[in-house]
Formats: structure tokens, sequence, C-alpha cells
């Protein structure tokens, strides 16, 4: 579901604050210059039922969604969190909990391939396609492409936080809601 009307961030604020565990990644515009960066456009954050792309070159990186990525009480899981998580305090400052990283959960685990490709073929058996990572992401329109590949991301995400759970890996998990 791509938010991209102020109008719409509470209600999915809402239905995302309901969720124990989240998948969660950001999109960012590449830079191809040294001494370029760019602020994250995109956060993804998967439920159960579905994947909200925030589109934050439409909507504020507003209180609600810092709310949602500040609580502990929410597990928000991705690969390489960190990085996304101090691009977004650098864009608005927040305190953030809950996140757990699948790479150093991996890595802790011996695993030597912890990338989300590779974490998806091992324990997923499939591959997931990385070909439009490096687009504009910038960009005031996605292309389909763009939001089957930030969707997969984050969704890809939850589902082997999930299978780490079911083998154990990971002892305790929130109650999954009704």
């Amino acid at each position: 579901m791509l938010i991209d009307k102020e109008e719409d961030v509470a209600a999915a604020m809402h239905e995302i604050g309901k969720e124990p565990i989240l998948g969660f990644d950001t999109e960012t515009r590449p830079a191809f210059r040294k001494g370029v960066s760019y602020n994250p456009s995109l956060i993804q954050l998967a439920t159960a039922q579905r994947v909200f792309l925030l589109h934050l070159s439409h909507i504020s990186f507003s209180d609600e969604i810092k709310e949602i990525l500040s609580s502990a009480d929410i597990i928000k899981t991705g690969v390489a969190v960190g990085n996304d998580v101090k691009e977004l305090i650098a864009l608005s400052r927040f305190s953030p909990g809950g996140f757990h990283d699948l790479g150093d959960l991996a890595r802790g685990l011996g695993m030597h391939t912890c990338g989300l490709r590779n974490l998806a073929a091992n324990l997923l058996g499939f591959r997931i396609s990385k070909g439009v990572q490096c687009s504009n992401w910038g960009r005031k329109v996605l292309t389909s492409q763009q939001i089957i590949y930030a969707a997969t991301d984050a969704w890809i995400s939850r589902k082997i936080y999930m299978e780490f759970l079911k083998l154990g890996v990971i002892k305790e998990a929130p109650v999954e809601p009704a």
C-alpha cells in the first residue's frame, strides 16, 4: 500500500501499530558522486497482511511514524537496519527502539552470506531480484518495478525473521495479533 498522501498516514500507522513484528527497510536515491548524499525517500514496513510504503517525497516524516520506529514493543527487522535508522535520525531526530538486524543475527549463527538476497535463498528457498536497487528513489512517481522491489524487501525481512523464530534461533517473540 503506497502511502503518498498526508491524510492516509494516520490510518496506516494505526494498522501498523497493532503489529508485533514488522519487516523494515528504507530506499534512498543513490549518489554517484563523492560528497553527495540524499535523504531516505521511502520507508517500507511489512505487517503480516500487507506492506506499507511511506513515500517521503510526498508525506512528512511525522511524529506518528517516529512513534512506531521508537517503540521497543514492536520489532522492526531487516538487513543493515543501523544504516537506515542513522539516515532517518539525520532526517528528523527520534529514539529508535525494537530494531533487530537479520545480518547480525545470521553472522552470530556463523552464516557467511548475510545479505537479504542470500538469506532468502538459504532460509526460504528462493532468490529475490535486486535489479531496481540503484534506481532513482527520489522520483515523484515510483515505477511499478520500484514498488514491487521495495515491498518485497520489507516482506522478505519479516519472513526471514519468522523463519528464524520457527527454527528456534530467536527465543522470544511478541504475540501475533488475532
